[in-house]
């Protein structure tokens, strides 16, 4: 399967053939398992609630139980009461979702494929930059008509590269190494080099 490749510039320099993992066949519910399981490992799960328990409160009774007119009253933590205790509030948690080695293989070979389908997929011969300057990387995105665009540049890991896109809105430098099927389908345009083509490769081959 072959696709165009451009400089920097925008320009066509020639054509790359892609693997045959960039054709798979998609399944909507495997991404939206993946996509789920992704999300549930980025939450901190610290939320927390005081219980009755927890609360600072004497736990002397507010008043006698008869002659007051008022209702019966235990304690001040009682969680009918004002700054009272939590019943069955959120407890600090472990959202961390395991999905196996072969369906994360095989998910991110989906989410290629689906990008590459809708034409979301470009390939340009280096990413680069001569100085690390933002406006540098803003010239990339304008040759390249992304402007505007959420943008994930999966390339083999620059240091230079990353420190000038960082203070771009919707703009996220990943290694190529690390790059997952959520990142994959959060972009509207997902950006590959012809070495991370090469190093996709090699890791879906494992």
């Amino acid at each position: 399967m072959d696709t165009i490749v451009y400089t920097a510039k925008g320009k066509e320099k020639g054509k790359i053939d892609l693997p045959e993992f960039f054709n798979t066949e998609v399944s909507t519910a495997l991404l939206h398992e993946i996509t789920t399981a992704y999300l549930n490992n980025q939450r901190a799960g610290t939320h927390k609630t005081k219980t009755r328990g927890e609360v600072s409160f004497s736990g002397a009774k507010p008043w006698k139980q008869k002659g007051t007119g008022n209702a019966r009253a235990g304690q001040r933590n009682s969680p009918l009461w004002r700054k009272g205790g939590i019943v069955f509030g959120p407890q600090p948690r472990d959202y961390y979702t395991k999905m196996s080695k072969q369906k994360r293989r095989l998910s991110l070979s989906m989410a290629l494929s689906a990008q590459l389908q809708k034409g979301n997929i470009v390939v340009v011969d280096s990413v680069r930059v001569e100085e690390v300057k933002t406006k540098n990387v803003i010239e990339l995105l304008k040759n390249l008509q992304l402007e505007g665009k959420k943008v994930v540049f999966a390339v083999v890991y620059d240091a230079g590269f990353r420190l000038a896109a960082r203070n771009i809105k919707n703009i996220v430098v990943e290694n190529v190494k690390n790059i997952n099927a959520y990142q994959v389908l959060w972009a509207d345009k997902l950006i590959l080099t012809p070495e991370a083509v090469d190093s996709i490769k090699e890791r879906q081959s494992i």
